[in-house]
């Protein structure tokens, strides 16, 4: 169909990218004009002539085009997934201050490490389930926004307990973007590009990852970060974690402000007028100056209808309404295990769990283990070494020198994402997927065996290059192997299952780590070596279309 096609009151668009359209209660409202229904009015004229041409999805984002509108959303979708690895990862650069303030014992610092994990594990799923009933957008937005909001209250928490307990509500938020962040933009994307776009999307998490390590590196060390709060003395790391929550709420602010419901979704749920225009939205930033007009065209009809989503609202008393919205949360979990996608989704658990127990269990606790060889030897050597809460002489003044190899493993994360994006679309996420996490389980094995800090600072950083590869891979297979109405709930589920498997790393590193530092470091190298050969059991799913 030709992009040339004349579109009646053209003059009267404007391209305008706003969510406020997207709305349900502004859709449903009767009072008034909505933006949206003044700027999709010409539409809904055209989309009921009779001799409209129906398109599929993937027809219809050819038509729209590639440009300017993803990416404008690879920007907003890459900051709030960089948000998230600040917020998970801040916890483990401030562990060696903390637990002096709060008087942390190993065990502690294992706990708290492994909270927001917790909050994680509780929110993916559910998240991710809701998302695929209730929209993208709208829960990227509360979720970011709960990230944030209890991550800045975290660092004026006074009691352990009390930070455990944000740190916890803020993992919950957590857990929900990160799955959601995936399905929502890959949604946009039109299959010969999606591999490398979702990949170019995960190496925000690695700037993620470095601006934790940078404000780590320049606000913990400084002195002038000091200062009483009341009774509460606001040493330098509550600072950071101030800082740290900023990334969250302004991610959830843009997208309020900028971005759009996702058109797959719009049109899973028969809302064929929303979804159109949407595709109008990306087909004028995409081709903006070009003098194009949007063509007309209609939709297949989805799958779901929107009534159907909201049955649970009016059944029986509140019991019954509460077991019927449970009930209907399992259904996702059956159908990802059904017969036709068993194979696939045992195999994926199994990944998750083993690539969640060995990154995490391994990355939170690189700053402590860097500080036990700050005077040579291996990590597992040096155990024991004024870790009494007590002494508080052990953390100050801070050793800057632990922050700066956080930043450098941290940045070691570059060639592996620019290798990723180059290479996904013409090797496939399984290939890459399988041979990261079997190289990442020789480096960690090695870390072991390695006697000076240099060396073990080599093999941080090839490890941190080589397992971010295994997270791209996962990013793309994952979006690609579900259809439309499991997509969300199904990374929901197996980060769900990832976080599991983060607390347990977690809890082990901080019961060992003193005591026999390598029963962990090996069980990660085997866990990783299981994932990588369990991922040659995945399909394919290069260049393939969403279903």
């Amino acid at each position: 169909m030709s992009r040339h096609v004349h579109s009646r009151d053209a003059e009267a668009r404007e391209p305008l990218l706003t969510g406020d359209y997207l709305e349900p209660n502004e859709l449903d409202s009767d009072e008034g004009e909505t933006i949206f229904d003044r700027s999709a009015s010409n539409i809904t004229r055209d989309v009921g002539g009779s001799a409209q041409k129906k398109l599929t999805y993937e027809e219809a984002v050819d038509i729209a085009g590639f440009g300017l509108f993803h990416w404008l959303l690879l920007v907003v979708c890459g900051w709030a997934n960089a948000s998230d690895a600040v917020e998970i990862l801040c916890v483990s650069f401030l562990l060696p201050t903390a637990r002096c303030d709060m008087r942390l014992s190993s065990s502690d610092m294992g706990v708290l490490t492994a909270s927001i994990f917790l909050g994680m594990m509780v929110g993916g799923y559910m998240w991710g389930y809701l998302a695929d009933q209730r929209g993208r957008r709208r829960v990227l937005v509360v979720s970011l926004t709960v990230n944030g909001v209890f991550g800045a209250l975290a660092s004026v928490a006074p009691w352990f307990w009390l930070f455990l307990l944000l740190r916890f509500i803020s993992g919950i938020g957590v857990g929900g973007s990160i799955p959601v962040i995936f399905s929502y933009f890959s949604e946009f994307m039109p299959c010969q590009r999606r591999g490398a776009m979702i990949s170019a999307l995960a190496t925000f998490w690695m700037a993620g990852n470095i601006l934790a390590a940078g404000l780590a590196w320049l606000v913990i060390p400084r002195t002038w970060a000091h200062f009483s709060l009341g009774s509460l003395d606001f040493q330098s790391w509550r600072l950071f974690v101030v800082l740290c929550s900023v990334p969250s709420l302004t991610s959830a602010v843009l997208f309020r402000l900028l971005m759009p419901e996702s058109p797959k979704f719009l049109m899973e749920a028969g809302r064929e007028k929303e979804a159109i225009r949407v595709f109008q939205v990306i087909f004028e930033l995409n081709m903006w100056g070009k003098g194009q007009d949007f063509p007309e065209f209609g939709l297949c009809n989805g799958s779901k209808q929107r009534g159907e989503l909201d049955k649970t609202r009016t059944w029986g008393s509140h019991r019954e309404r509460l077991a019927c919205i449970l009930k209907k949360a399992l259904v996702p979990i059956k159908q990802m295990f059904n017969d036709s996608l068993k194979s696939r989704s045992f195999a994926l658990l199994i990944i998750f769990y083993c690539i969640s127990f060995g990154y995490y269990g391994l990355w939170m606790w690189f700053p402590e283990l860097f500080e036990r060889i700050e005077d040579g030897g291996s990590p597992c050597a040096n155990v024991s070494l004024l870790r009494s809460p007590l002494h508080n002489q052990g953390c100050y003044p801070v050793k800057t020198a632990v922050y700066m190899e956080g930043f450098i493993i941290a940045a070691s994360n570059l060639p592996g994402n620019i290798f990723t994006i180059l290479m996904m679309d013409s090797m496939g996420g399984k290939a890459l997927l399988s041979c990261s996490l079997l190289v990442s389980s020789l480096s960690v094995f090695l870390i072991y065996v390695v006697q000076t800090k240099a060396q073990s600072l080599i093999l941080s950083c090839v490890f941190s290059g080589v397992s971010v590869i295994a997270w791209n891979a996962l990013d793309v297979v994952g979006t690609e192997l579900y259809p439309t109405q499991l997509r969300s709930s199904a990374l929901g589920f197996f980060t769900g299952v990832g976080r599991v498997a983060a607390i347990m790393g977690n809890v082990a590193f901080g019961k060992l780590v003193d005591t026999n530092c390598a029963v962990p470091v090996l069980l990660v190298s085997a866990l990783l070596l299981t994932g990588g050969l369990v991922a040659l059991l995945l399909p394919q799913t290069r260049r393939i279309e969403l279903t």
